[in-house]
Protein backbone atom coordinates (compact mmCIF):
# COMPACT_ATOMS: atom_id res chain seq x y z
CA UNK A 1 0.00 0.00 0.00
CA UNK A 2 1.62 3.14 -1.19
CA UNK A 3 1.47 6.29 1.58
CA UNK A 4 2.71 8.73 0.28
CA UNK A 5 4.53 10.06 2.86
CA UNK A 6 1.61 10.18 5.16
CA UNK A 7 1.68 12.56 8.20
CA UNK A 8 -0.74 13.03 10.86
CA UNK A 9 -2.35 16.13 8.63
CA UNK A 10 -3.69 12.80 7.03
CA UNK A 11 -5.00 10.90 9.55
CA UNK A 12 -8.78 10.79 9.81
CA UNK A 13 -10.95 12.08 12.91
CA UNK A 14 -11.13 10.45 15.69
CA UNK A 15 -13.99 12.58 17.62
CA UNK A 16 -16.01 10.21 19.60
CA UNK A 17 -13.59 7.27 20.05
CA UNK A 18 -11.91 5.85 22.78
CA UNK A 19 -8.19 4.72 22.78
CA UNK A 20 -5.84 3.57 25.08
CA UNK A 21 -1.80 3.69 24.80
CA UNK A 22 0.16 2.23 27.10
CA UNK A 23 3.96 3.61 27.97
CA UNK A 24 2.09 7.12 26.92
CA UNK A 25 4.48 9.06 29.79
CA UNK A 26 7.32 9.67 27.19
CA UNK A 27 9.03 8.47 23.89
CA UNK A 28 6.82 7.04 21.19
CA UNK A 29 3.87 6.62 23.44
CA UNK A 30 3.71 10.24 24.24
CA UNK A 31 4.19 11.15 20.41
CA UNK A 32 1.22 8.59 19.32
CA UNK A 33 -1.01 10.13 22.20
CA UNK A 34 -0.03 13.50 20.66
CA UNK A 35 -1.15 12.42 17.04
CA UNK A 36 -4.07 10.93 18.52
CA UNK A 37 -5.47 13.65 20.63
CA UNK A 38 -4.50 16.27 17.83
CA UNK A 39 -7.13 14.36 16.04
CA UNK A 40 -9.71 14.34 19.17
CA UNK A 41 -9.51 11.14 20.06
CA UNK A 42 -10.09 10.64 23.81
CA UNK A 43 -6.92 8.76 25.39
CA UNK A 44 -6.35 7.06 28.17
CA UNK A 45 -2.47 7.18 29.17
CA UNK A 46 -1.39 4.10 30.55
CA UNK A 47 1.81 4.89 32.43
CA UNK A 48 4.21 2.88 35.45
CA UNK A 49 5.62 5.96 36.60
CA UNK A 50 2.58 8.06 37.48
CA UNK A 51 4.69 11.30 38.71
CA UNK A 52 5.97 10.90 34.80
CA UNK A 53 2.64 10.28 33.58
CA UNK A 54 1.06 12.99 35.53
CA UNK A 55 3.76 15.80 34.29
CA UNK A 56 2.86 14.15 30.41
CA UNK A 57 -1.02 14.63 31.24
CA UNK A 58 -0.43 18.06 31.94
CA UNK A 59 1.83 18.82 28.82
CA UNK A 60 -0.49 17.02 26.73
CA UNK A 61 -3.60 18.88 28.10
CA UNK A 62 -2.10 22.65 27.96
CA UNK A 63 -1.39 21.60 24.40
CA UNK A 64 -5.47 20.05 23.61
CA UNK A 65 -7.59 21.88 25.94
CA UNK A 66 -10.29 20.59 25.03
CA UNK A 67 -9.31 16.64 24.52
CA UNK A 68 -10.68 14.46 26.88
CA UNK A 69 -7.42 12.89 28.03
CA UNK A 70 -6.89 10.48 31.19
CA UNK A 71 -4.62 9.02 33.44
CA UNK A 72 -4.20 5.68 34.74
CA UNK A 73 -1.39 3.41 36.50
CA UNK A 74 -0.66 0.45 34.49
CA UNK A 75 2.43 -1.76 35.08
CA UNK A 76 2.47 -4.59 32.56
CA UNK A 77 5.55 -6.19 34.54
CA UNK A 78 2.61 -6.90 37.33
CA UNK A 79 -0.44 -9.13 36.16
CA UNK A 80 -2.10 -7.91 39.06
CA UNK A 81 -1.76 -4.25 37.83
CA UNK A 82 -3.09 -4.88 34.48
CA UNK A 83 -6.26 -6.71 36.18
CA UNK A 84 -6.81 -3.35 38.10
CA UNK A 85 -6.42 -1.53 35.43
CA UNK A 86 -8.96 -3.54 33.11
CA UNK A 87 -10.92 -2.81 35.95
CA UNK A 88 -10.69 1.04 36.53
CA UNK A 89 -10.84 1.35 32.49
CA UNK A 90 -14.21 -0.85 32.32
CA UNK A 91 -15.93 1.13 35.44
CA UNK A 92 -15.42 4.70 33.46
CA UNK A 93 -15.63 3.33 29.35
CA UNK A 94 -18.32 1.30 27.66
CA UNK A 95 -16.12 1.37 24.54
CA UNK A 96 -12.18 0.90 23.19
CA UNK A 97 -11.81 1.53 19.71
CA UNK A 98 -7.88 1.68 19.90
CA UNK A 99 -5.47 -0.49 22.21
CA UNK A 100 -1.74 0.67 21.69
CA UNK A 101 0.25 -2.24 23.02
CA UNK A 102 3.29 0.32 22.61
CA UNK A 103 5.40 -0.12 26.49
CA UNK A 104 8.30 -2.09 26.50
CA UNK A 105 11.80 -2.67 28.19
CA UNK A 106 14.93 -3.02 25.88
CA UNK A 107 18.17 -4.81 26.08
CA UNK A 108 18.32 -4.44 30.21
CA UNK A 109 20.40 -6.33 33.12
CA UNK A 110 18.68 -9.44 33.67
CA UNK A 111 15.36 -8.72 36.04
CA UNK A 112 12.31 -10.56 36.47
CA UNK A 113 8.69 -9.59 36.69
CA UNK A 114 6.41 -9.75 39.68
CA UNK A 115 5.57 -13.12 38.53
CA UNK A 116 8.66 -14.18 37.90
CA UNK A 117 9.22 -14.41 34.11
CA UNK A 118 12.23 -12.68 32.46
CA UNK A 119 11.52 -8.86 32.00
CA UNK A 120 11.87 -8.34 28.67
CA UNK A 121 9.36 -11.10 27.17
CA UNK A 122 7.01 -10.51 30.89
CA UNK A 123 6.59 -7.11 29.89
CA UNK A 124 6.97 -6.68 26.00
CA UNK A 125 4.81 -9.82 25.30
CA UNK A 126 3.32 -11.51 28.36
CA UNK A 127 1.96 -7.80 29.45
CA UNK A 128 0.18 -6.74 26.47
CA UNK A 129 -1.31 -10.33 25.92
CA UNK A 130 -2.91 -10.30 29.49
CA UNK A 131 -3.56 -6.80 29.05
CA UNK A 132 -5.27 -7.20 25.02
CA UNK A 133 -6.86 -10.50 26.54
CA UNK A 134 -8.87 -8.59 29.10
CA UNK A 135 -9.94 -6.32 27.42
CA UNK A 136 -10.95 -7.55 24.27
CA UNK A 137 -14.58 -8.04 25.45
CA UNK A 138 -14.94 -4.19 25.28
CA UNK A 139 -13.71 -3.69 21.80
CA UNK A 140 -15.79 -6.64 20.53
CA UNK A 141 -18.75 -4.78 21.97
CA UNK A 142 -17.99 -1.51 19.99
CA UNK A 143 -19.12 -0.10 16.88
CA UNK A 144 -17.07 0.32 13.92
CA UNK A 145 -13.92 -1.34 13.38
CA UNK A 146 -11.93 -1.33 16.33
CA UNK A 147 -7.84 -1.98 16.00
CA UNK A 148 -4.99 -3.21 18.12
CA UNK A 149 -1.60 -2.34 17.75
CA UNK A 150 1.00 -4.04 18.90
CA UNK A 151 4.49 -3.06 18.36
CA UNK A 152 6.91 -4.93 17.59
CA UNK A 153 11.26 -4.01 15.58
CA UNK A 154 13.19 -4.96 13.17
CA UNK A 155 15.17 -6.73 16.24
CA UNK A 156 12.48 -9.56 16.24
CA UNK A 157 14.74 -11.13 13.12
CA UNK A 158 17.39 -11.85 16.05
CA UNK A 159 14.38 -13.69 18.32
CA UNK A 160 13.85 -17.21 18.82
CA UNK A 161 11.78 -19.03 20.75
CA UNK A 162 13.15 -21.34 23.43
CA UNK A 163 10.13 -22.57 25.24
CA UNK A 164 12.89 -24.85 27.44
CA UNK A 165 14.41 -21.77 28.31
CA UNK A 166 11.68 -19.29 28.54
CA UNK A 167 12.59 -17.51 31.92
CA UNK A 168 16.11 -17.01 30.85
CA UNK A 169 16.90 -19.03 33.89
CA UNK A 170 20.71 -20.15 32.08
CA UNK A 171 22.63 -18.37 29.52
CA UNK A 172 20.81 -14.77 29.29
CA UNK A 173 21.76 -12.30 26.66
CA UNK A 174 19.79 -9.35 26.43
CA UNK A 175 20.15 -8.49 23.17
CA UNK A 176 18.58 -11.86 22.41
CA UNK A 177 15.99 -11.39 24.81
CA UNK A 178 14.69 -8.70 23.61
CA UNK A 179 14.46 -10.02 20.33
CA UNK A 180 12.47 -12.72 21.70
CA UNK A 181 10.17 -10.73 23.02
CA UNK A 182 9.65 -8.67 19.63
CA UNK A 183 9.49 -12.02 17.42
CA UNK A 184 6.46 -12.84 20.12
CA UNK A 185 4.15 -9.57 19.86
CA UNK A 186 4.73 -10.22 15.58
CA UNK A 187 3.40 -14.06 16.54
CA UNK A 188 0.78 -12.82 19.27
CA UNK A 189 -0.14 -9.74 16.77
CA UNK A 190 -0.74 -12.36 13.52
CA UNK A 191 -2.46 -15.12 15.71
CA UNK A 192 -4.91 -12.44 17.15
CA UNK A 193 -5.79 -11.81 13.57
CA UNK A 194 -6.02 -14.85 12.65
CA UNK A 195 -8.54 -15.71 15.39
CA UNK A 196 -10.74 -12.12 15.21
CA UNK A 197 -11.21 -12.94 11.14
CA UNK A 198 -11.99 -16.88 12.29
CA UNK A 199 -14.69 -15.77 14.29
CA UNK A 200 -16.13 -12.87 11.96
CA UNK A 201 -15.48 -10.17 14.52
CA UNK A 202 -15.19 -6.31 13.48
CA UNK A 203 -11.73 -6.42 15.47
CA UNK A 204 -8.57 -6.28 13.59
CA UNK A 205 -5.02 -6.54 14.88
CA UNK A 206 -2.04 -5.06 13.32
CA UNK A 207 1.84 -4.69 13.82
CA UNK A 208 3.99 -1.98 13.85
CA UNK A 209 7.96 -0.74 14.25
CA UNK A 210 9.50 2.65 14.59
CA UNK A 211 12.38 1.93 13.01
CA UNK A 212 15.26 3.81 15.02
CA UNK A 213 13.74 6.72 16.48
CA UNK A 214 15.51 8.66 19.39
CA UNK A 215 13.99 7.83 22.62
CA UNK A 216 14.92 6.86 26.07
CA UNK A 217 14.25 2.97 25.26
CA UNK A 218 17.93 2.33 24.01
CA UNK A 219 19.86 4.59 27.40
CA UNK A 220 17.69 2.36 30.08
CA UNK A 221 19.74 -0.70 30.04
CA UNK A 222 23.15 1.56 30.81
CA UNK A 223 21.62 3.28 32.93
CA UNK A 224 20.15 0.55 34.88
CA UNK A 225 23.84 -0.87 34.51
CA UNK A 226 25.15 2.31 35.83
CA UNK A 227 27.23 3.11 32.76
CA UNK A 228 27.97 6.36 31.76
CA UNK A 229 30.28 5.62 28.59
CA UNK A 230 27.31 3.27 27.57
CA UNK A 231 24.41 5.56 27.94
CA UNK A 232 26.72 8.54 26.24
CA UNK A 233 27.46 5.91 23.32
CA UNK A 234 23.45 5.57 22.68
CA UNK A 235 22.76 9.10 22.73
CA UNK A 236 25.60 10.19 20.34
CA UNK A 237 24.11 7.52 18.13
CA UNK A 238 20.37 8.84 18.78
CA UNK A 239 21.62 12.11 17.64
CA UNK A 240 23.66 11.07 14.61
CA UNK A 241 21.49 8.72 13.16
CA UNK A 242 18.10 7.90 14.62
CA UNK A 243 14.91 9.90 13.52
CA UNK A 244 12.52 11.74 16.01
CA UNK A 245 10.37 10.33 18.23
CA UNK A 246 7.58 12.43 16.34
CA UNK A 247 8.17 10.28 12.89
CA UNK A 248 8.92 6.88 14.94
CA UNK A 249 5.13 7.27 15.99
CA UNK A 250 3.91 7.60 12.38
CA UNK A 251 3.77 3.84 11.65
CA UNK A 252 1.50 3.32 14.78
CA UNK A 253 -0.74 5.87 14.15
CA UNK A 254 -0.82 4.93 10.79
CA UNK A 255 -1.97 1.10 11.97
CA UNK A 256 -4.03 2.54 14.76
CA UNK A 257 -6.07 4.67 11.88
CA UNK A 258 -5.34 4.91 8.26
CA UNK A 259 -8.34 3.60 6.42
CA UNK A 260 -7.66 0.75 4.04
CA UNK A 261 -6.07 -1.75 6.08
CA UNK A 262 -7.96 -5.46 6.60
CA UNK A 263 -5.80 -6.62 9.62
CA UNK A 264 -2.61 -8.57 10.20
CA UNK A 265 -0.11 -5.98 8.31
CA UNK A 266 2.83 -4.70 9.85
CA UNK A 267 3.38 -1.33 9.14
CA UNK A 268 7.12 0.90 9.49
CA UNK A 269 9.68 3.32 7.81
CA UNK A 270 9.61 3.54 4.43
CA UNK A 271 12.80 4.46 4.16
CA UNK A 272 16.72 2.65 3.40
CA UNK A 273 16.47 -0.81 5.69
CA UNK A 274 12.98 0.35 7.37
CA UNK A 275 15.07 2.81 9.88
CA UNK A 276 13.63 6.03 8.94
CA UNK A 277 11.35 7.56 6.90
CA UNK A 278 7.38 7.57 6.23
CA UNK A 279 4.80 4.77 6.74
CA UNK A 280 4.54 1.97 4.81
CA UNK A 281 3.42 -1.91 5.10
CA UNK A 282 6.48 -4.09 5.56
CA UNK A 283 7.40 -7.69 5.57
CA UNK A 284 9.02 -9.09 8.72
CA UNK A 285 10.49 -13.04 8.95
CA UNK A 286 9.35 -16.65 8.20
CA UNK A 287 10.13 -17.59 11.65
CA UNK A 288 6.96 -14.84 12.60
CA UNK A 289 4.07 -16.15 9.96
CA UNK A 290 4.53 -19.44 11.63
CA UNK A 291 1.08 -20.47 12.73
CA UNK A 292 2.12 -23.82 14.26
CA UNK A 293 5.04 -21.82 16.51
CA UNK A 294 2.23 -18.98 17.12
CA UNK A 295 -0.38 -21.69 18.58
CA UNK A 296 1.95 -23.10 21.14
CA UNK A 297 3.17 -19.47 22.07
CA UNK A 298 -0.77 -18.24 22.36
CA UNK A 299 -1.24 -21.59 24.62
CA UNK A 300 1.73 -21.27 26.79
CA UNK A 301 1.08 -17.19 27.06
CA UNK A 302 -2.47 -18.23 28.42
CA UNK A 303 -0.88 -20.95 30.51
CA UNK A 304 1.56 -18.13 32.22
CA UNK A 305 -0.63 -15.23 32.88
CA UNK A 306 -4.01 -17.50 33.28
CA UNK A 307 -5.80 -14.95 30.26
CA UNK A 308 -7.55 -17.02 28.11
CA UNK A 309 -9.45 -15.34 24.84
CA UNK A 310 -11.47 -18.14 24.15
CA UNK A 311 -15.06 -17.42 25.86
CA UNK A 312 -14.51 -13.66 23.52
CA UNK A 313 -13.47 -14.92 20.53
CA UNK A 314 -16.49 -18.19 20.60
CA UNK A 315 -19.55 -15.85 21.99
CA UNK A 316 -21.56 -15.08 18.67
CA UNK A 317 -21.97 -11.42 17.50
Amino acid sequence: MATDKWTINDMPEQTGKVTIVTGANSGLGFEVVRGLARKNARVVLASRDLTKGEKALQTLQKEFPGVQLELIHLDLADLDSIRSFVDKFKQRYFRLDILVNNAGVMAIPFRKTKQGFEMQFGTNHLGHFALTGLLLPVMLDTSGQPRIVTISSGLHRQGDLDFTNLYWERNYRRGKAYGRSKLANLLFAYELQRRLKAQGTNVLSLAAHPGYAATNLQTVGAKMEESPFKEKAFLMANRLFAQSAEMGALPTLFAATAPGLNGGEYIGPGGLMELKGYPKVVSSNKKSHDPELAKKLWFVSEELTGVTFEKALTVQR
